[in-house]
């Protein structure tokens, strides 16, 4: 089983060092950092190879708090590095090895290759599109319809920006409860306007001569972004009368 790297986020100090978790335990752990983590997601990092869970004899998954803390570093490194996967695996083995590795940029990344670059300014990680549909573990056909909806668009060159797995696996995730595709356009619509309104108020910041501005606009679109997710959750329950955990 992997182990956890040193220096990583204390959510699974809730738990001793010898005690097992299950799933929906890992999922209520990890909300709090991660409020769109889900289980398909923890599954699909198991099926890539970031965390091995034990099994019991029934099959179901059982999580150590080291497993939690390595699944967080992921998150963290997806969400804050915009790095793939694969990179993230590399990373996190070559520091279990005792291996003293700077965090890796990425300048691109196209079906599964990578291109490590020490650039300067923000980078995007990407899937391929076989990447995307093994992730969200759906058809062809399906992500056709989920793109004619505009829930899902493929970049210039083919290929999608990394949050696109996560969209995906939150689309099958509501299509359990009955939830079609075709009935989040709306929500589709609503975040298109979320982000219009914080591009207008950063968008004198890009465009700014200095660089060290343009970069200050980078860390006020993250910013404003978490703002907006967080008053779009409060309105929601608000409006149906339920917190979430």
């Amino acid at each position: 089983m992997h182990q956890t790297p040193s220096g990583g986020a204390g959510h699974g100090a809730a738990a001793t060092d010898g005690e097992l978790m299950s799933i929906g335990t890992v999922l209520n752990l990890l909300r709090d950092e991660f409020p769109d983590i889900t289980i398909s997601k923890i599954r699909f990092l198991e099926s890539e190879g970031l965390v091995e869970p034990q099994r019991t004899p029934a099959g179901y998954r059982k999580f150590s708090a080291s497993d939690v803390e390595r699944l967080g570093h992921v998150l963290r490194m997806q969400r804050d590095h915009y790095l793939p996967l694969k990179v993230i695996r590399e990373h996190l083995d070559a520091m279990e090895r005792g291996e003293a590795v700077p965090l890796p940029r990425l300048s691109r990344q196209r079906d599964g290759e990578t291109a490590p670059e020490p650039a300067e300014g923000p980078v995007t990680a990407r899937i391929g599109r076989a990447e995307l549909l093994a992730a969200a573990g759906i058809e062809e056909h399906e992500l056709v319809e989920w793109e004619s909806y505009g829930l899902l668009a493929p970049l210039p060159d083919g290929a999608y920006d990394a949050e696109a797995a996560t969209v995906a696996s939150l689309v099958v995730e509501l299509g359990r409860f009955g939830i079609e595709p075709r009935h989040l356009r709306v929500m589709k619509a609503a975040a298109d306007r979320e982000a219009g309104l914080v591009d207008q108020v950063v968008a004198p910041l890009r465009r700014h001569r200095n660089p060290q501005t343009r970069a200050h606009a980078e860390a006020r679109t993250k910013e404003l972004a978490g703002l907006t997710v967080r008053l779009h959750a409060a309105l929601v329950q608000t409006a149906l009368g339920v917190r979430l955990p």
